[in-house]
């Protein structure tokens, strides 16, 4: 839960920069409309980043993130943001909301297995070259609990 919970507050916070300074510099360049992007975005994005956790453990449960390829993991990520894309067309919003939400689950999942094998390989790195383990009873790079 703490994981989840954890990656919808990366989510949150990379889509309310990156996706809330692109739609300002391109829907509202001239800063008339109030500056509600940052915001909105930090709120999809935080809850696609736990939609896609909770995916994520479902289906990939005791794998590690070198068996994971990419396109499964934009896979897992694309349908948390169509489901909320299509929750905000319903509350009112422009139909264009279910693409940049599914578009950007998408490229974070994508951003989120690139990240996460990075984290991996550094961590292999320091276990061999230390030659003990860093973390006692789970083998790096694996997806959920071991039981």
């Amino acid at each position: 839960m703490r994981g989840g919970v954890g990656l919808g507050v990366i989510w949150g916070l990379v889509w309310a920069v990156i996706g809330g300074g692109i739609m300002e510099a391109f829907v509202d360049p001239d800063g008339r409309m109030m500056d509600m992007w940052p915001q909105f975005l930090g709120v999809v994005g935080f809850l696609g980043g736990v939609a896609f956790s909770v995916a994520l453990g479902i289906a990939a449960r005791r794998r590690r993130f070198d068996e994971l390829s990419l396109p499964q993991f934009t896979g897992l990520g694309a349908p948390g943001g169509l489901a909320l894309g299509a929750l905000g067309v319903a509350a009112g919003g422009p139909g264009v909301f279910v693409a940049v939400a599914t578009l950007g689950s998408a490229v974070a999942a994508a951003g989120t297995l690139f990240v996460a094998r990075k984290a991996v390989g550094r961590e292999l790195a320091l276990e061999d070259a230390s030659g003990r383990e860093l973390r006692k009873g789970a083998e790096p790079g694996r997806i959920g609990r071991e039981n």
